[in-house]
């Protein structure tokens, strides 16, 4: 906490700096001797978080120069002075004076009311930061552009699918970009009144075309539809070593028990199980897939 101490008692001052200090309440920023010193825009220069000032001073009072900064002053004010006139009090409260302290000054009073004010003045903080913080998650919430909020509700199967992929541990995967636009393209072709599960050649015809457009080079379609191909197969086979591998872990764990039966060909999910533990070596590099069965089955899971 940053003080700004304003008397025109010397000695004052010297006291309450040496309680701050010895007290670590704080840090005295800058000291004052009369109220005519004081303003909202200083005070807020010098970061100023606690302003404790007298009462009677010579040139402009302690009265006059609350009614001058309060409006402006978002810190705490702590007015101390000999004076104890409740009609005074009161109008120094009415003002926005946090706590009235009276002289002779008091450590132990000052050092409660000190560390009083420093907690409320902390919790205050953490609140505005709070606010702030869920004003900001608000904004950006409804910044969220038209044609993304359109996309999240016209495709909430690109979603459900990313929860599949991500649960066969192959969200990463550069071949789930493939796999999910092969889900919008059935999803769009059932709404067309198409139920039948097109050809794999098809659907990478399809997600290529998507991407690239009818007027692109045949050459580059050909080469992207085989790179499709390849990320999807790529894919699948990291799913399969993935679903082996939790198999040999725990044979009873229910995802094992789902996706070895409905996403995969079981005797190749055990082909890999036995690779993996070094009882067969396959000599293809790669354990034949199904990829019709995997699209199928990630369709119909994608959307139930």
């Amino acid at each position: 906490m940053k003080f700004l101490i304003v008397d025109d008692s010397p000695t004052i001052r010297v006291m309450l700096s040496n309680i701050i200090e010895e007290e670590e309440l704080g840090t005295v920023a800058g000291e004052a001797v009369d109220g005519s010193e004081v303003y909202a825009d200083i005070l807020a220069e010098q970061g100023i978080d606690i302003l404790i000032i007298d009462l009677l001073m010579p040139n402009r009072d302690g009265i006059e120069t609350i009614r001058e900064i309060a409006p402006f002053f978002r810190g705490k004010i702590i007015m101390i002075s000999q004076v104890e006139t409740k009609d005074m009090i009161g109008e120094a409260y009415s003002l926005g004076v946090d706590h009235y302290i009276t002289k002779p000054i008091n450590r132990c009073e000052v050092v409660n009311i000190l560390k009083k004010v420093s907690n409320q003045l902390q919790l205050e903080k953490s609140l505005t930061d709070i606010q702030k913080s869920l004003s900001f998650l608000t904004n950006h919430s409804q910044k969220k552009s038209p044609e993304r909020l359109k996309h999240s509700t016209q495709n909430p199967i690109i979603q459900s699918g990313k929860n599949i992929l991500y649960e066969l541990g192959i969200i990463g995967e550069s071949g789930c970009k493939d796999l999910l636009d092969i889900l919008a393209i059935l999803s769009q072709l059932e709404k067309g009144g198409v139920r039948e599960t097109p050809s794999l050649k098809d659907l990478y015809e399809k997600v290529v075309d998507k991407r690239l457009g009818h007027s692109s080079p045949q050459q580059e379609l050909k080469k992207e539809i085989k790179a499709v191909e390849q990320r999807i197969r790529r894919a699948i086979h990291q799913a399969l070593q993935g679903i082996a591998s939790l198999g040999l872990t725990d044979y009873s764990n229910p995802k094992f028990e789902h996706y070895s039966s409905s996403f995969f060909d079981y005797t190749q999910v055990r082909m890999k199980m036995f690779e993996l533990e070094g009882k067969i070596q396959d000599e293809y590099g790669h354990c034949r897939i199904n990829i019709k069965k995997f699209i199928q089955a990630l369709y119909l899971e994608a959307k139930s």
